[in-house]
């Protein structure tokens, strides 16, 4: 039993310290370049201010791509972010964009029928999807170009956490960064990239053979309802080199609860058998078993120290190495984000329906809270 559970720590360990390693792999990868620019429509569906707003949305107008155009999608004329919007329109006369106002599509997904009036309208083949709270660097637009290959059934990409405000913000980086991003992008280099909501790109033409948007609305996630469409035709999901930002601010440690069951739900109903090995995510679960090892073989307990040092020893050289929050705190909540995580994945074991901006979403329809 002892080398049992030995060997069951190192196997825990041994898929810690690989996805590190893979992600550094990443860094300094060079996306070829003689791909070519045909026009891109960006989508970006909002809904309310957050903190960042008006500087992740006028990143929308600062590309360096040559020819595209925004489409800015709100679900009612009366939201407080429509004032912003058409300010951000009328001072960048020289991109085109517009507003659409309303709720066309009937899918369940709030999200997904805000964006159901802008990919009807969108003058593209190639469209893009931006969640309204991610900053865009002027290579944005480029950079999904460059990463699509022949196999590829759409680009995507996990966003990174910056700018932490407060605890609940340095929590909820630390979910984002080097557990999320750290994960999906390590299955991306293993050829097993998932998509994830805060950008999806597609081929109008891929996509309507996987069935059209109402492909996307298979689950309560259109991230993870596109991962099975685009899979069901033979392509990958393929991820950009690294990930984009998403300035977080001040969050309660409430709002990150809530998000975080949120989307650990919706793993849980597209991908059941992988959200059951999700328990083994993080340093809980592997340390108890660490430790029972330590106490089947009469060792000291004080190796557990050292086997922590190792396993968040190479988180923070990634943290560090990436640019991403990296203080005393941002390295002290660590361990606090694997406790939450392991009892947020018993908490969804139960959880019923979830709540998306005031609006309490099931798997079959979607209700105003």
């Amino acid at each position: 039993m002892t080398a049992v559970l030995f060997t069951i720590a190192a196997m825990f360990l041994g898929v810690q310290l690989g996805s590190v390693m893979l992600f550094m792999l990443r860094f300094g990868k060079q996306l070829q370049a003689d791909q070519a620019q045909p026009r891109i429509s960006l989508l970006r569906p909002v809904c309310g201010i957050d903190a960042f707003e008006a500087e992740t949305l006028a990143s929308s107008f600062q590309q360096d791509y040559p020819d595209y155009e925004v489409i800015f999608c709100v679900g009612r004329a009366d939201d407080a972010v429509v004032p912003l919007v058409r300010r951000l329109i009328a001072a960048h006369p020289q991109i085109s964009a517009r507003l659409l106002v309303g709720m066309p599509g009937q899918s369940g997904n709030p999200k997904l029928d805000n964006l159901w009036k802008g990919w009807d309208a969108a003058s593209s083949e190639w469209i893009c999807m931006a969640d309204s709270n991610l900053l865009l660097p002027r290579d944005y637009l480029t950079t999904l170009m460059l990463a699509w290959t022949p196999d590829t059934g759409m680009v995507s990409a996990p966003a990174i956490g910056s700018r932490v405000g407060n605890l609940g913000g340095a929590v909820e980086a630390a979910f984002l960064n080097s557990n999320q991003a750290r994960l999906q992008f390590a299955g991306d280099s293993l050829g097993q990239g998932f998509a994830q909501g805060k950008t999806l790109f597609f081929n109008r033409k891929i996509l309507t053979r996987a069935g059209g948007l109402q492909a996307l609305d298979r689950f309560m996630a259109e991230d993870a309802s596109a991962t099975v469409a685009i899979r069901s035709l033979g392509l990958k999901v393929t991820l950009p080199p690294l990930p984009f930002e998403q300035p977080v601010g001040r969050k309660s440690l409430r709002q990150v609860w809530m998000r975080q069951l949120r989307w650990s739900r919706l793993r849980r109903d597209a991908f059941p058998g992988l959200f059951l090995c999700e328990i083994a995510n993080g340093a809980a679960l592997p340390t108890l078993v660490f430790a029972a090892a330590l106490a089947s073989a009469g060792a000291a307990p004080v190796w557990i120290l050292a086997w922590l040092a190792l396993w968040y020893g190479a988180e923070i050289a990634l943290m560090r190495r990436a640019g991403w929050p990296a203080s005393l705190r941002d390295m002290l909540v660590l361990p606090l984000r694997d406790g939450v995580m392991l009892a947020i994945w018993f908490a969804t074991l139960r959880a019923g329906n979830v709540e998306w901006r005031g609006t309490t979403v099931s798997a079959g329809k979607a209700k105003a809270a």
